[in-house]
Formats: structure tokens, sequence, C-alpha cells
């Protein structure tokens, strides 16, 4: 009984320790449609070492338009804005500029524990199905950073940016 016992045990152990949703930053949903919203949920795992996590940084891409980040309970929040490289249209206006970068800062999220950090906004109807599509992060904890940037599509990398992988589009009837 206690073999069996010891053996779940370590079972669960690796199977923690070897979640990608515990050793990196993610994302919750990791497919999205082209043309179509979607409700981005990064998923903080860890801290930077031991080091608890005091703030995350996500850059968002071009392509990504017409994005809101949700506020944190103690944690102060700033966006960025700058011009779209190709217009947005957005239920027939046309958007030149948005959030280009969403900052979450001053909390305190210690390395024991894993929280989420929540923006959403539309995929542009012109990005190429079955793409990834990466949202690179900088994990601030304290005086350290860990940059979530690598875009290789490798799974081996140290620090991969969250991903999402686009869809085609749903067409609706009418």
């Amino acid at each position: 009984m206690k073999t069996i016992t010891a053996l779940a045990a370590g079972t669960a152990v690796l199977v923690t320790l070897s979640s990608p949703a515990m050793a990196h930053i993610v994302l919750q949903v990791k497919d999205a449609q082209v043309g179509a919203a979607y409700r981005a949920v990064l998923v903080v795992g860890h801290g930077c070492g031991e080091e608890a996590t005091t703030g995350v940084r996500v850059q968002i891409p071009e392509g990504f338009y017409n994005v809101k980040p949700m506020p944190k309970a103690g944690w102060a929040i700033d966006t960025v804005t700058g011009p779209y490289a190709t217009p947005f249209m957005n239920h027939g206006t046309e958007i030149t500029e948005g959030v280009t970068e969403i900052s979450w800062t001053g909390g305190n999220l210690p390395n024991e524990y894993f929280d989420e950090f929540t923006f959403r906004g539309t995929f542009g109807g012109d990005l190429a199905e079955g793409s990834t599509f990466h949202f690179p992060v900088i994990q601030t904890c304290g005086e350290l950073e860990d940059a979530w940037i690598d875009q290789s599509g490798d799974h081996d990398v140290e620090f991969p940016a969250p991903s999402v992988t686009l869809s085609p589009a749903v067409e609706h009837a009418h």
C-alpha cells in the first residue's frame, strides 16, 4: 500500500513539474479565430527564480486591435498607445491607433502562488490562418526580469513568448 501511495505521489510531482502552465507564462486559451474577439488570460506560474513577481508587461503586436486590459486589485495598470501600421475596421469605424503595451505593476505575487492577468481585443481579419501569434511578456521581480519573448516555436527554449494558434474565421448564418 505504501509503495503505491509513494508511486502515485511521485507521479503527481512529475506531472506538476513538467506542466507547461507551471513552467512558463502562458495563455490559458491557446486557440483563437482570425477576425474574432479574444480574451487573453496570461497565467503567471512562478516568480523569477525564488523572487516574487512585482510587474507584468505585455507587448501587443500589430494585428491585435481594440485592446482593453482588465484591472487587478492591488496592481496599478498602465497602457501605451501608438499608431497601427494597418488600420482596423471596428463596426464600420476605421481605428488607426490603439494599445501597444499593457503593464501591471506594484503588486506582489510570491513564487509559491500563481495568478492571471487579463486583457481582450480582436484579431485582424487579414492574419494568416494556422499561424502562431505571440504576445511577448516581461516579468519583473523586484530588480530581476525574465523576458518571455522567444518566438522561435521551439518547445525547449527557456523563455518562450505566450502564443495562440489562429484558426479560420467562422462564418455566421444570417
